[in-house]
């Protein structure tokens, strides 16, 4: 097994050198080449999650694939697991140790108390740098869904919704979400 200190050479952390780590009740990912290691979610988080992921599921057209557990290469000494992803279904068939940002259309974060400043600020950010077109943040303790889109500066809020109200919109694809079915 890799040393969790460090990739074993003295070097930067890569998507590569996860494949040494252990199987365990962590979930590892990259930053600039830093490892950051959190607990996997709590059963709200997931229930959230999947909920979500099912909602998705329902409406998505063929050709398009929602997804979970898959990490997404931000860059070679950048990797990230989104709680949810929407991505083109061909993707998949590449294989590889992680999703090409050109092939993600949309990443969800449920928001956990232990770790929200890495969806609300770092992901954010690095999602945005590599040209993901759609990010969602879901608070479960807020009951709220904010939608950012990506554009010039990065992404931009388009809409906050609270649980009650229902989402509708043609991006990534066209879809009907009533929040009360994710809270």
């Amino acid at each position: 097994m890799t040393n969790p200190a460090r990739p074993g050479r003295g070097d930067a952390w890569t998507v590569d050198d996860l494949q040494g780590l252990p199987e365990d009740d962590q979930v590892y990912e990259i930053f600039d080449g830093s490892l950051l290691v959190s607990p996997h979610a709590d059963v709200f988080h997931g229930a959230v999650a999947n909920r979500l992921r099912r909602v998705l599921d329902r409406q998505a057209p063929a050709g398009l694939l929602v997804g979970q557990d898959m990490g997404v290469s931000a860059k070679r000494s950048s990797y990230f697991v989104p709680d949810l992803f929407v991505a083109q279904e061909s993707a998949m068939d590449r294989g590889g140790t992680a999703l090409d940002p050109a092939d993600v259309l949309l990443l969800v974060e449920v928001i956990s108390p232990s770790n929200a400043g890495r969806d609300l600020v770092l992901k954010r950010h690095e999602y945005a740098a590599v040209g993901i077109p759609h990010y969602w943040l879901v608070e479960p303790r807020k009951q709220t869904l904010t939608v950012l889109a990506n554009g010039p500066g990065g992404y931009r809020e388009q809409v906050l919704l609270a649980v009650g109200e229902v989402h509708r919109t043609d991006q990534p694809f066209p879809l009907a979400l009533p929040l009360v079915d994710i809270f």
